[in-house]
């Protein structure tokens, strides 16, 4: 969508604020993971990783290629009252601006549909991620019933919002995450499909 940081946030806020919650928590029991540091790739506004930092333990790195959305991701940071354990950072999923294996816990919602070069963003999250570390990746509701509520809200602000979701999370993407992962050299992940989204699951074990 070509809106400014600004729009972004009062959608993120006022449209998709249910979700965050909820993909936090199946993250989290998907991963496994509540300590260590969360890389958000592609944050916005931030509000997942926000999420994050409220039911775990973890501190939570807001990453995102635009300045304009991390001054906004500052100050909800400090309106949420995790300015201890939260903090932005300016760079590209493609060079990612930390060392190997310091990260965690990766995650990222929505943004991978608009990364240049998968293949080397693949790469990079997998540099990153610490041994027995996870990566969650992908674009998704949490449930049928919140795809369907910001459905309804978000066709009245974009009219192809159903033609983009399927395009996003459909099966063609799946095939794509798969033949990319396999070329990025990426030796333990899934891509699962569901009513639910698109989501992408990597883990390293050394």
């Amino acid at each position: 969508m070509d809106l400014s940081a600004e729009e972004f946030d009062q959608v993120a806020r006022e449209v998709f604020a249910p979700i965050y919650p909820v993909i936090a928590r199946q993250i989290i029991n998907k991963s496994g993971i509540t300590r260590g540091t969360c890389l958000d790739i592609g944050c916005g506004s931030g509000y997942l990783g926000i999420a994050l930092a409220g039911i775990t333990e973890l501190s939570v790195c807001l990453f995102d290629k635009s300045p304009e959305m991390l001054k906004i991701a500052d100050h909800n940071i400090v309106a949420s009252g995790f300015k201890s354990k939260m903090w932005t950072l300016c760079g590209d999923v493609q060079d990612i601006p930390l060392a190997d294996k310091s990260i965690d816990l990766a995650v990222s919602r929505g943004s991978i549909f608009f990364w240049e070069n998968r293949v080397k963003a693949f790469q990079e999250i997998f540099r990153v991620l610490s041994p027995g570390g996870c990566a969650c990746i992908g674009g998704g509701f949490g449930t049928p019933e919140l795809k369907q509520q910001i459905t309804e809200k978000m066709l009245k602000i974009k009219k192809d919002w159903l033609e983009m979701v399927k395009r996003n999370t459909g099966k063609q993407n799946e095939i794509d995450f798969n033949d990319e992962l396999r070329l990025a050299g990426i030796p333990q992940y899934e891509v699962n499909r569901d009513d639910k989204g698109l989501w992408i699951i990597i883990r390293r074990t050394t």
